[in-house]
């Protein structure tokens, strides 16, 4: 069995990952416009209708924006662990949502998927990642955490995609104009990944059945698609894996579209 892999959108203004076998689609999240969303689907040949569910990662706005309009309208399933709807009890849109409530660090399934949520060191609630398996595709998704526990290394490996966080460089971080207090943010346990420990992250988790890597949520001020690809792309020459794919995630565009087996 096949899985295949589109980031539909990611950055700080929203984020949307497509994950589907033969038979089951669904999302990671739902950042964006419900509108981009079916745009962008579209683009890769999926019908809104024929997704199962939207899985969501954490209750920050850029992760659920359009999460009450695509359930209205297409009636997929939503999915998300008690804290993160703990979190959005406050909002009248989602906290009426027949939500299906999964246990972090308990896999469930929906169709021919099985999801595999894990913590990951976040500013929200009760954040995770994912591994997406489908017979023996896995595809690993952590775009939002601010360092990687073993935990998070443990859970990464043997997957044949990524969708990995790659948010700041380091010094150009420093160097902004933001205060100081959310530049500590950022760079703290709890904030987001450099390029350089993304790098740092794949080295320790990639292996033989690792092929692609799409680095995510790029900082619109604080990091440029090629300074990101240079960096992780050279950390991954030095430890001799270079075979690895390295592909670029996009806010206003879809990504290249992987398939893993």
């Amino acid at each position: 069995m096949a899985l295949r892999l589109c980031v539909l959108a990611s950055g700080s203004s929203g984020n949307c990952i497509y994950v589907g076998s033969e038979n089951t689609n669904i999302l990671i999240d739902a950042g964006v416009s419900g509108k981009a969303t079916v745009e962008r689907l579209t683009e890769i040949g999926v019908s809104p209708e024929s997704l199962a569910a939207i899985c969501l990662t954490h209750e920050h706005d850029d992760h659920k924006a359009s999460l009450h309009v695509l359930h209205r309208r297409f009636g997929m399933g939503v999915y998300a662990n008690s804290g993160t709807i703990e979190a959005l009890a406050h909002n009248p849109k989602l906290s009426g949502l027949p939500w299906n409530v999964f246990t972090t660090g308990q896999p469930f399934e929906i169709g021919d998927l099985v999801l595999e949520p894990f913590r990951v060191p976040h500013d929200s609630y009760d954040p995770v990642g994912f591994v997406v398996r489908c017979g023996t595709a896995r595809i690993g998704v952590a775009t939002d955490m601010g360092m990687a526990t073993e935990l998070v290394r443990q859970r990464l490996r043997n997957c044949g995609a990524l969708v990995l966080e790659s948010n700041h460089d380091e010094t150009m971080l420093q160097d902004s104009e933001r205060p100081w207090a959310l530049k500590q943010r950022i760079a703290g346990r709890q904030g987001h990944l450099s390029n350089a420990k993304a790098g740092s992250l794949l080295l320790d988790v990639a292996g033989d059945s690792l092929q692609t890597v799409f680095l995510a949520h790029l900082s619109r001020d604080c990091n440029t698609p090629s300074l990101a690809l240079r960096t992780v792309k050279q950390v991954l020459h030095q430890g001799g894996l270079s075979h690895v794919d390295i592909k670029m995630t996009h806010a206003s565009r879809i990504s290249d579209l992987a398939t893993v087996v």
